[in-house]
């Protein structure tokens, strides 16, 4: 079944290098499993029907990026069944409106500066983490956040803060999570802030699977893929 997201990258706080690179890797990806993928950076879009699209993708948005009608309907749209994911500055977004820190899961604190880490799969039963090892070695900004996720979603790996310097949550520490809200999938990865991570094709493959199974939570997503299978890079 052919499929569309809308990719969402608009800034009014920080803005990352890699926004091309994200953008053109989730088109490429579109490309080759099936889907369209619209980017934009226009807050208009939210003031029309979402329905056409299986999942809203906010790619490294940062600021206040949405209208007052445009929080509603994004809001609306997830409840009844539409798909959200939020990569890397996700976080960093929308911190006067509550309900998307609700609807995300957790806001951005801080970061160390960039480095190599591990990230520690806590779950490989998502199409987000189990083609990955149980630790992978990745380089990345390493987020904190305010709080944790977990026990309101289900996290599927986190930070190892042992393998680099600044981190600031402790042991637990989730980076990449997914839950439901309403009728509607949410899916979060902390990681992406690079534009060589949109290359790698470990990274790539984890970003595909977080979009497919988001977008599954609607009658316009792609069919249902059997557990244990995974879709290629």
């Amino acid at each position: 079944m052919v499929f569309r997201v809308l990719v969402y990258t608009r800034t009014t706080g920080y803005r990352h290098d890699s926004i091309p690179a994200a953008v053109a890797a989730v088109r490429a990806l579109g490309d080759a499993h099936g889907f369209a993928a619209d980017a934009t950076e226009d807050p208009a879009v939210f003031e029309a029907p979402l329905d056409p699209y299986a999942a809203v993708v906010f790619l490294s948005t940062s600021g206040e990026v949405l209208t007052p009608s445009g929080r509603d309907r994004l809001a609306a749209y997830v409840e009844g069944g539409g798909g959200f994911v939020g990569v890397h500055a996700a976080a960093c977004t929308e911190y006067e409106w509550p309900r998307y820190g609700e609807l995300l899961g957790a806001r951005f604190d801080r970061h160390p500066d960039l480095q190599p880490g591990r990230v520690l799969v806590e779950d490989h039963g998502h199409p987000a983490t189990r083609h990955l090892p149980s630790v992978w070695e990745f380089t990345d900004e390493w987020y904190d956040f305010r709080s944790s996720p977990r026990g309101s979603a289900r996290v599927l790996a986190s930070a190892d803060e042992t393998s680099y310097e600044g981190g600031g949550m402790g042991d637990d520490h989730p980076l990449v999570w997914c839950r439901e809200q309403g009728s509607g999938r949410v899916f979060y990865t902390a990681l992406g802030h690079t534009s060589w991570a949109y290359e790698d094709p470990d990274f790539r493959r984890h970003l595909l699977g977080g979009i497919l199974w988001a977008a599954r939570g609607t009658s316009a997503g792609p069919d249902p893929v059997e557990p244990g299978t995974a879709a290629q890079p």
